[in-house]
């Protein structure tokens, strides 16, 4: 009888159909970004999965019991992913929106999970392994198809509960237009009744979509909405009723209407941080031009800050050192320079500035305009006197170093500006209430020459207000403090001036008790605004001195999440299990990449191989047709050199490997960058002796993107931080600019073989690399939200299995049993 396993189809040919079926699935090479918490949670369980799939070891493994644990694993994972896609297919049954989209992303995901069954089924016979580079390929490739398709179901998923939201708020929306055109009390009680209910909708459904999001930035936006929509609504009410009852009162009508433009904006800027930076168009501003005027307003851009500018400025003086000064680089400084001078006008310009504070910024701007005016003098003397070259000169260097250190003493002036702002409006802060009496009693004494002189005093300390929370905006690196002091400079900017206007309708008339009401109900929120702004300058204040701020106190509406930074110093550490899990996506596309990187190099040394036996052969004297590579050239050393450290990065983010702590990830991180910068050198130079053409241009391309990702890696590492919370955004950080810049060196080094293969170039040797060198030796020895979409992947979990699902799903259990009997190899298997 003949052995079953004979009637297998060989690996090669499977790889074949690995690689026909996934010709779609290549379409959608990037994996999309996980913006929200729930998603990221769903999917962690299939990230672990096919994180012990992907580090199988590469020689076969020797027993039967780890061999069917591979085969089950594979099997398990497309039965999984099976019971997922038909939830997928129901919602997209539900949805005609998503219907098209979510069907070909779970046509995907079925295709992508049934390639990774039949390699895993295919590689456990005894015969076979994953020693060889297409082998190993064709399983990462699967594995990131499977990875993509997944997420692009829960983001479809996702998008839908966004439109829930956005159909919540544009209810609210509606109401409120139907609330500008009431008449009467009767139907204003029945319109405001309607819209309260609909406000207590939008306020739990942005506090869920606020307590998903990731971004800090986007989750302190949505805050700062909620905010001025809970500040305005009791202002609404009374504003409303004073109008109706003073209907020929324009003052009145004047603070209705002021109420109504800052509760559009605030649902504007929900639909902006929902539908990530796309602004909608609510009831009553359908015009183009003024929502073009919303968007220009509302710019939340950091860089369209002084702080933003200077850093853009330094981040282009520290990428010459790669790529030189040539023009493109002349434009972008001159840019820099015109920005930076254009944000620190709000100092130079603020009534509140001293006077010795604005000369030395003034002198500062000179200087820094001068320094980059040097650099560029340095850069066009070292291209004359070089030809072509590679490395800055004494020259080049001693003038980057001039511009960052001017750099440096401007943002110092800029931030001792701002100290000393905020220091004298602290002081003034407590005389805030006895001005806001001086405007009540002059108005209810109906004295307008009095209530003249109060409204002027009133009017400076708003505008003082106001100027202090601009320019902490400017100095503040932190994305919730920015957001907090652009949104109390919005909100002083609107609600100070309401005051002095409902000042003026109790002038008038100064029997209403309609009226009076409206006045303490906006002195009211005035004092309230005050009240926060003061806990925002204390915070900015204490960032800037370097000191971790309080935390923030919030209103009554639910605020999930804080910013900021705890009170414990930056200190050498693990990641525990909790910030290894949120982790786990980010670490997973690296080792992915890395993956991708290593058996692009491993294919090269089997084709030298090739190249060697062809030579030797007799039938091919000559070896013609054989691409001059060698697989000791330095772009094949660099490169594994790179996927080496990557890798140890990897290992970090699950707990293992030869790094401990986060400051062994960061010092791994800098030398990945160093060598990232050497591997850019050597492609520059091996670019030149390729002939023109689309081969060259797609080379050029990628090449020039790897001093922008190194910059990203270097500042990220040398930025300090304060706390467990920051230390670990900083690891994320990390691992996600290390992913995008392997991504970027994968391409590059593909195509440089490709060049040498068609055009027979030798790519140069240099001297030989210490790979111990440049690793670090440690220094110290959508579930809850997408619930009702049924959306699991417990069946992929280890720890998440049912007993009821059978022998299939305990593939998982039987891997971590294979793990000291696979004959070596990482120690998940």
């Amino acid at each position: 009888m003949a052995d079953p396993e004979l009637d297998e189809p060989p690996l090669p040919a499977v790889i074949e159909s690995v690689i026909e079926t996934s010709s779609l699935l290549e379409q959608r090479k990037t994996i999309p970004e996980v913006t929200t918490k729930s998603v990221e949670k769903t999917l962690l369980p299939l990230v672990n999965q096919i994180a012990s799939l992907v580090s199988i070891p590469d020689r076969p493994i020797q027993t039967e019991k780890g061999r069917r644990a591979v085969s089950r694993v594979g099997r398990g994972v497309r039965i999984a992913v099976d019971r997922f896609v038909s939830v997928g297919e129901a919602i997209g049954d539900d949805n005609p929106d998503v219907r098209h989209d979510m069907f070909d992303a779970c046509r995907e995901a079925r295709a992508a999970g049934a390639a990774i069954e039949k390699l895993c089924s295919d590689m456990s016979s005894s015969r076979n392994s994953m020693s060889g580079p297409n082998e190993r390929s064709a399983l990462v490739r699967s594995a990131r198809c499977l990875l993509s398709a997944v997420t692009q179901v829960l983001l479809l998923a996702d998008a839908i509960v966004v439109k829930q939201l956005l159909s919540v708020k544009d209810k609210v929306s509606s109401s409120l237009s139907r609330l500008a055109g009431v008449t009467n009390f009767t139907e204003f009680v029945k319109a405001f009744g309607l819209f309260g209910s609909e406000m207590v909708d939008l306020a739990h459904a942005t506090g869920d979509r606020q307590n998903d999001m990731k971004d800090e930035r986007r989750r302190s936006q949505m805050a700062a909405a909620r905010t001025t929509l809970e500040r305005s609504t009791l202002m609404l009410l009374t504003g409303s009723k004073t109008c109706l009852r003073h209907p020929d009162c324009n003052s009145a009508r004047e603070n209705r209407d002021a109420v109504f433009c800052q509760m559009r904006r605030a649902i504007d800027l929900i639909h902006y941080v929902v539908q990530e930076g796309v602004l909608g168009v609510v009831d009553g501003m359908n015009s183009k031009t003024n929502l073009h005027q919303i968007a220009k307003e509302e710019d939340w851009d950091a860089t369209a800050t002084a702080s933003g500018a200077l850093q853009q400025l330094d981040d282009i003086v520290e990428m010459t050192r790669l790529t030189l000064v040539g023009t493109p680089c002349q434009d972008r400084l001159n840019e820099a320079v015109e920005a930076v001078s254009e944000r620190t006008q709000d100092f130079t310009d603020s009534a509140y500035t001293s006077h010795e504070h604005r000369e030395s910024i003034l002198c500062l701007c000179d200087r820094l305009r001068s320094a980059v005016e040097q650099l560029l003098r340095a850069g066009i003397n070292m291209e004359r006197q070089q030809n072509e070259p590679t490395s800055p000169s004494e020259e080049l260097e001693l003038s980057i170093r001039n511009v960052l250190d001017t750099s440096r003493d401007l943002r110092l002036e800029l931030q001792k500006t701002s100290l000393d702002q905020v220091s004298d409006l602290l002081k003034l802060f407590k005389d805030s209430s006895d001005l806001i009496a001086s405007v009540k009693n002059a108005a209810m004494a109906v004295d307008s020459d009095r209530l003249e002189e109060a409204s002027m005093w009133f009017q400076e300390h708003v505008d003082h207000v106001q100027e202090v929370c601009k320019i902490l905006r400017h100095v503040v690196t932190n994305d919730g403090l920015q957001v907090a002091s652009k949104s109390a400079e919005e909100s002083c900017r609107i609600l100070g001036p309401q005051i002095l206007v409902a000042a003026q309708t109790s002038l008038r008339y100064p029997n209403s008790k309609v009226a009076k009401e409206n006045f303490e109900v906006f002195s009211d929120g005035w004092q309230t605004l005050l009240s926060e702004v003061e806990e925002i300058i204390k915070e900015s204040a204490d960032f800037i001195r370097g000191r971790a701020p309080e935390k923030q106190v919030y209103m009554s509406l639910p605020r999930p999440g804080k910013h900021g930074t705890t009170t414990k110093p930056l200190r050498a550490s693990k990641l525990d299990e909790q910030e290894q899990a949120k982790i786990a996506k980010s670490s997973l596309e690296m080792k992915l990449t890395t993956s991708e990187l290593q058996a692009e190099t491993d294919r090269w040394s089997e084709q030298v191989q090739q190249t060697a036996q062809s030579a030797d052969n007799p039938s091919n004297p000559d070896g013609d047709d054989a691409p001059a590579i060698d697989e000791n050239n330095d772009i094949v050393k660099r490169a594994r050199n790179m996927s080496s450290m990557a890798l140890s990065m990897y290992q970090f983010t699950r707990g293992e490997g030869t790094l401990k702590t986060t400051q062994d990830l960061f010092t791994q991180a800098e030398y990945f960058a160093e060598e990232a910068n050497r591997l850019y050198k050597v492609v520059r130079q091996f670019s030149y002796q390729v002939p023109g053409g689309p081969l060259k241009k797609e080379l050029l391309d990628n090449v020039d993107k790897i001093p922008t990702y190194v910059q990203q890696v270097q500042f990220t590492v040398k930025n300090p931080t304060v706390g467990k919370a920051a230390t670990f955004t900083k690891v994320d950080h990390v691992i996600s600019e290390t992913k995008s810049l392997m991504d970027v060196v994968s391409r590059v080094v593909t195509i440089c073989f490709d060049c040498a293969a068609k055009y027979t170039i030798c790519i140069p040797e240099n001297n030989e690399v210490d790979e111990s060198s440049i690793q670090v030796t440690p220094v110290v020895p959508i579930q809850a939200r997408l619930s009702k979409y049924n959306l699991d992947f417990r069946g992929l979990s280890p720890n998440g299995r049912s007993p009821a699902r059978g022998e299939d799903e305990s593939a998982a259990a039987s891997l971590d049993g294979a793990k000291s009997s696979g004959g070596g190899g990482d120690p998940n298997i």
